[in-house]
């Protein structure tokens, strides 16, 4: 029965239990409704907050997840099935293959649905941290980059969730450079210039590991914790292509 109730209602009840996130997924499929409301009868009932507070902020990095792919996705006016792979084997590498399996229908729908980015993106900046935030942006990148190019159109809702996301240019240029790699990407990644001193790269390289440490966004659950990982790594990479070139100890 509340299924089917969460399907009849749809958007009014996304409004109520989760913004603009909520009542877009309401609109289109009424079954995360419905898990937004059980989200909420755990808090009033025998869960403990801690734990509620948890789950739902667990899902709704799930949920802004699939809004987001879904912007990036039909950006260029082309869906394509390489972006969609990419989508999939992340979804099941940190959500496992049954949540998958779940989402892509909502996905379908989504990509066939006006997304308003703005409240969107304001909702996500309300509920998830900068370094969360950092990943979703890495995440995405990794969808508009899945069939080999970084097509312009994506790179502009890609910078218009950046800006939305208050993630600066230079945060943004080091999230591009480790998917469009150009001749100083391991540079650009670690957000200095080639004239930097070896001082200058090593610096720069802690403040980059600190900044994406997978421990960053452990409140979010494994799945952000694992995109964290792939962007440290990224990270660690630049700083190992550097010193080879200069031959740092």
């Amino acid at each position: 029965m509340a299924g089917n109730f969460g399907k009849i209602l749809g958007g009014g009840i996304g409004w109520a239990f989760g913004g603009p996130i909520g009542a877009l997924l309401g609109l289109v499929v009424g079954t995360f409704v419905d898990s937004a409301s059980e989200n909420s009868t755990r808090l009033l009932g025998g869960e403990s907050v801690g734990e509620g507070a948890r789950q739902a902020s667990q899902d709704n990095f799930f949920l802004s997840l699939l809004v987001l792919s879904a912007a990036v996705m039909k950006a260029d006016g082309k869906q394509l099935r390489s972006e969609l792979n990419f989508i999939k084997t992340f979804f099941a590498s940190n959500f496992g293959e049954e949540k998958t399996k779940d989402a892509l229908p909502t996905l379908k729908k989504l990509l066939d649905s006006e997304i308003s980015l703005r409240p969107v993106c304001l909702q996500i900046v309300q509920y998830v941290n900068h370094s969360g935030r950092l990943q979703l942006m890495h995440y995405l990148y990794g969808i508009a980059a899945a069939d080999g190019q970084v097509d312009k159109a994506e790179e502009a809702v890609l910078n218009q969730i950046g800006g939305y996301f208050n993630v600066s240019l230079a945060d943004m240029a080091a999230i591009k450079a480790m998917f469009v790699k150009s001749t100083n990407w391991a540079f650009d990644v670690l957000e200095i210039d080639e004239l930097a001193t070896d001082d200058e790269v090593k610096k720069a390289y802690r403040r980059m590991a600190t900044r994406f440490h997978p421990d960053k966004v452990s409140t979010l659950g494994d799945d952000a914790v694992l995109a964290a990982q792939q962007k440290f790594q990224k990270v660690q990479e630049a700083y190992e292509v550097i010193k080879k070139q200069r031959g740092i100890k």
